[in-house]
């Protein structure tokens, strides 16, 4: 599978699981990550860690890890705290 050609097109977008138990976002592989904790009675994301090793930079990840962040944060009417730099 060809990342992206030179007509623009760009590679699927990853699957990213949410992992409830440890609070965060991953990719399938789990190397790659956003940690959050739950504050002022699970109503509030703090999103305090985004995590992807060198060996999968430059590929977008932690914007699809957001992504998802968020759109999770948004249909449970969750507000966002972003301590992560990248975040913010």
């Amino acid at each position: 599978m060809a990342a992206s050609s030179a007509t623009g097109a760009s590679p699927e977008a990853p699957k990213i699981v949410w992992n409830e138990t440890q609070r965060r976002f991953e990719t399938e592989d789990k190397k790659a990550y956003i940690e959050y904790v739950l504050r002022h009675d699970g109503k509030v994301m703090d999103i305090i860690q985004t995590f992807v090793p060198s060996s999968k930079r430059g590929m977008g990840l932690a914007s699809h890890l957001c992504v998802a962040a968020f759109h999770h944060a948004n249909s449970h009417s969750l507000s966002i705290i972003p301590s992560c730099s990248y975040v913010s």
